[in-house]
């Protein structure tokens, strides 16, 4: 598993360059391990050398996983869309739900949160980009419905996230990432109670660095920690 102490090691340092460059607290961004596709047995191996964070796109598959890995100190993201039907079975187990880009999901998860005494926190996911396929609310959309959001009294809005187009050159992708992080000030400015921009969510990869550079503080990394060929 040398490789992957490598990797990790690689994307801290590529990480904590990316934070400088920009004045900011390399401590202050959060890797978000992405474990879509990986065994359990190399995630474990992961968090014995200091993952903290994992990130899984896929509820089935996350519910393989969570029994296999708890009681390992772990701190677990939903990233993936997430569908109606499935936040019974996830709500209670994830730290943060990256993915909330409809009313109707949001009310399903204030549901799920009123009957079980305890609050969700969560992201609201923007397709800035306007890509076709990908999911997330379209940036004129977001403030209406951050104001209804708001009104649910079993959820924590923390913040914002994207997926960028990927692309060959990351530089590419900065202006999808600044305007994430201009949205998160919009939003800021309502003052709305339960509504805080704590965390933007944006960068992989391919890309993360240019993300940092432009106000991510969580990072969601799969491929460049768990490929043996990155």
């Amino acid at each position: 598993m040398e490789f992957l102490r490598e990797n990790i090691e690689r994307v801290r340092d590529r990480i904590g360059a990316a934070a400088r460059r920009r004045g900011r607290n390399p401590e202050d961004i959060t890797l978000v391990a992405v474990t879509k596709g990986v065994p359990a047995e190399i995630i474990e191996k992961g968090i014995e050398l200091g993952l903290e964070h994992l990130g899984e796109n896929r509820a089935q598959e996350f519910l393989k996983k969570y029994p296999l890995l708890q009681g390992k100190g772990v701190h677990w993201h939903f990233i993936g869309h997430l569908q109606r039907n499935k936040v019974r079975y996830i709500w209670d187990k994830v730290d943060l739900i990256h993915s909330v880009d409809s009313l109707r999901l949001a009310q399903e998860l204030n549901r799920r949160a009123l009957e079980g005494g305890r609050k969700i926190k969560i992201l609201v996911q923007v397709n800035v980009a306007r890509e076709e396929g990908k999911f997330g609310v379209a940036p004129e959309d977001l403030l209406p419905l951050v104001r209804q959001m708001a009104s649910l009294e079993g959820l924590c809005i923390e913040g914002l996230m994207t997926l960028a187009p990927w692309l060959p050159d990351p530089e590419e992708v900065r202006p999808v990432f600044r305007r994430l992080y201009e949205l998160s000030r919009e939003v800021e400015a309502l003052s709305l109670p339960g509504v805080q921009m704590r965390y933007l969510s944006m960068g992989m990869s391919n890309d993360f660095e240019v993300a940092i550079e432009e106000g991510a503080n969580l990072v969601r990394i799969g491929r460049a920690i768990f490929g043996k060929n990155t």
